[in-house]
């Protein structure tokens, strides 16, 4: 028997797209269950997270008209993560194997097919990477390839150039919601849960409508999420930085009393001052480093929530 399908899609003020993402999923199941590739009770399930345009009046329309569609509404902004985990935990129960992808559709569909052929070949996970990153200014196509890179360098497995477009089978979700951490970053974690997976290749498309709801400063919120969950590398740097100015200072202390002791004085401002700011200013970093690990620590021992739902449609 086919596997059943649902297709778990966050949205955030996505009124300008939601409609034309809509039709075309829908005529993607319709593609796939003509094809006897997918269970006829397979679906669409659209996460509201906590939009302020008509997003979820939008998903309403969409559930009455076709049954196929199914939504939830969180009670307010979780954040993407969240909003893609809330989905996911919501459809566990209902499906074999689950897709994300975005509402803005610049991953390519058609790929959902080889998605499914692999998993009904015994793949639990097919990650849906991208080809290249022409369609990404200069600025953010360089500055996420050195997020990879740097990721990798930490020791974090990541698939490169894969976002948050991929099949996971049930299993793989159950294997998810144990894991209980405040601070998500799923493109780490999928990789940690293991099962046997494969990747699929795509050319990611220009966004249909609307802009991007990922600001430079949410980019670099996720990717500082991304290191501190997942590597303890940046300590160990400051550790080490520490030991290597510790032991030079002990050289330059050796060097200034041999002369002294010879009768020279060591002239100079610069040779005072500098130093002084260079350790200042390597204290204020350490600190801070630190404190974004204290307040990951103090996020996760209050387990709040990560997310609360308000009304579902299904």
């Amino acid at each position: 028997m086919p596997p059943v399908l649902a297709v778990v899609v966050p949205a955030y003020n996505e009124e300008p797209v939601l409609e034309e993402t809509a039709a075309k999923l829908v005529s993607t199941l319709d593609e796939l269950r003509a094809k006897s590739k997918i269970h006829p009770s397979s679906f669409i399930y659209f996460v509201d997270d906590g939009s302020r345009d008509r997003t979820w009046e939008i998903i309403e329309n969409l559930h009455r008209a076709k049954g196929v569609v199914k939504g939830l509404r969180l009670s307010r902004n979780a954040g993407h993560q969240n909003a893609l985990l809330a989905g996911l935990l919501e459809v566990r129960n209902r499906m074999d194997c689950v897709v994300t992808i975005d509402a803005d559709l610049q991953d390519d569909l058609s790929i959902i097919e080889s998605m499914v052929d692999h998993f009904s070949a015994g793949h639990d996970i097919v990650y849906g990477v991208r080809k290249e990153r022409n369609e990404d200014s200069f600025f953010k196509k360089y500055t996420a390839l050195f997020f990879y890179r740097l990721m990798q360098w930490m020791g974090v497995e990541l698939i490169y150039n894969h976002a948050d477009y991929r099949l996971a089978s049930r299993r793989v979700i159950d294997c998810l919601s144990d894991f209980r951490e405040v601070n998500l970053f799923l493109r780490g974690i999928f990789p940690l849960i293991g099962f046997s997976s494969a990747e699929v290749y795509y050319d990611r498309k220009k966004r249909l409508a609307g802009e991007s709801k990922y600001s430079f400063r949410k980019m670099i919120s996720f990717a500082l999420n991304g290191i501190t969950s997942f590597s303890v590398t940046p300590l160990r740097v400051v550790t080490i930085t520490g030991f290597l100015i510790s032991f030079v200072t002990l050289l330059m202390s050796i060097w200034v009393l041999l002369g002294f002791l010879r009768g020279m004085t060591v002239p100079g401002w610069a040779s005072t001052v500098l130093p002084f700011y260079l350790l200042g200013g390597f204290q204020i970093l350490s600190i801070g480093l630190i404190g974004e690990y204290i307040g990951k620590i103090y996020k996760e021992v209050k387990a709040r929530p990560r997310f609360i739902k308000e009304t579902e449609l299904f």
